[in-house]
């Protein structure tokens, strides 16, 4: 019975999205204040750790504590036998945070005694991005050489569905938690992030005339599940989380474009997932493919003469899910906008296409690696909409 159920929801989302006009928009850039807005905050490293996150802390707490009240709620009413899951998770899934690497760990734990929110509440809510997102990256270059990076984040996919605002229940309550975050030491810029409140790993950055990076899911049989359970059970922790190997590139001074892809496709990692990377030089984009323990492919822009290279959630020599098809619309819309037309507007227009926006999209981010540029919108898909 429940093979079936899933048949028959596979089979309407195939049909409603048949239903759905897709093309490819103009005219959405810029987007209305009033409610694409995302604050930019600071973040110093020169405080301790478990320091950096206490005023952000103060201001983001009820948001942050709605969401992880509303996925412990959501468990059980899945089965009220799961309150044994539940707490086991706040009683011993903290202990995981001093297992992460440094200086992760001890963010972790300020955020959780600043908003006294249980630790392991707090782990779980990181790991969620290890395992759970569903992206659209795209990184290219306009007709005089001047890259560019953007993305969209997609998160909540079966947690819920909010029937009265025809929406996922989880990107709702995602939305009052994105920020920009400008990572700072010494007075100067380090970095910038988007992030959601709570976050402390990396999937979406810029380092200014450096390197950008987001960060996409992939699929695999050998999935982040496992890598979970190896690193819970200390079987196998000679594996990086693919977010926090991610911030890592970012600490490190010393990287530029060609370092971070080529530590991205060797680092073993939890998750198999895929880098997107783009750099401040004519052609420098890659798309990194990786299972756990290494890339399986690395994409470079400029290949075969490509002016852009675009990824979802599916190997790009591959055909995506029927129901799931956002890269197919994805290339048609950059085609149609044309090398000559790359800039933050275009790219946002193509963000803003169904299915590449869909009922999952939270936000939308504009990049220019060389000089560090970020926007970020909030974004909403109405109805009628892909529900992914």
């Amino acid at each position: 019975m429940k093979f079936f159920k899933i048949i028959l929801f596979l089979a309407s989302i195939y049909f409603v999205q048949s239903e759905i006009e897709h093309v490819c928009e103009s005219g959405k850039y810029p987007p209305d204040p009033t409610t694409s807005f995302v604050p930019t905050y600071v973040v110093n490293l020169d405080l301790p750790p478990s320091q950096r996150w206490l005023e952000l802390s103060r201001k983001y707490e009820k948001p942050l504590r709605t969401l992880v009240t509303y996925i412990k709620q959501f468990v059980l009413e899945f089965s009220p036998k799961l309150q044994k899951l539940i707490d086991l998770i706040d009683n011993k899934l903290g202990l995981v945070a001093d297992s992460l690497p440094q200086p992760y760990g001890e963010e972790i734990k300020g955020i959780a005694n600043a908003t006294n929110i249980e630790l392991g509440e707090l782990v779980l809510y990181n790991i969620f991005y290890e395992v759970f997102t569903l992206c659209t990256s795209i990184v290219g270059e306009d007709s005089s050489g001047k890259m560019y990076h953007a993305r969209n984040l997609d998160f909540g996919l079966f947690l819920g569905w909010d029937i009265k605002n025809d929406t996922w229940i989880i990107s709702e309550l995602l939305r009052p938690l994105i920020m920009n975050i400008n990572y700072t030491k010494g007075g100067e810029l380090k970095y910038k992030t988007v992030t959601f409140f709570g976050f402390v790993g990396l999937i979406t950055g810029v380092k200014p005339n450096a390197f950008s990076v987001s960060v996409n899911e992939r699929f695999n049989s050998n999935g982040g599940y496992i890598g979970l359970f190896e690193w819970f059970l200390n079987i196998n922790r000679n594996q990086a989380w693919t977010t926090l190997v991610a911030r890592d590139c970012f600490e490190n001074d010393d990287m530029d474009f060609n370092h971070v892809v080529k530590t991205l496709a060797n680092t073993p990692l939890i998750a198999p997932v895929y880098y997107i990377i783009g750099g401040p030089e004519k052609q420098q984009g890659a798309v990194v493919t990786r299972d756990r323990a290494k890339a399986v492919d690395v994409w470079q822009l400029g290949t075969n003469n490509t002016w852009f290279i675009a990824e979802t959630n599916y190997d790009h020599w591959k055909k995506p899910l029927i129901i799931d098809d956002r890269i197919t619309p994805c290339n048609r819309c950059m085609d149609k906008l044309g090398k000559e037309n790359m800039s933050f507007e275009g790219l946002f227009n193509v963000l803003s296409s169904k299915p590449v926006l869909n009922k999952l999209t939270v936000y939308s981010a504009l990049i220019e690696p060389k000089s560090g540029r970020l926007e970020t919108y909030i974004q909403f898909c109405p109805t009628p909409c892909d529900p992914f």
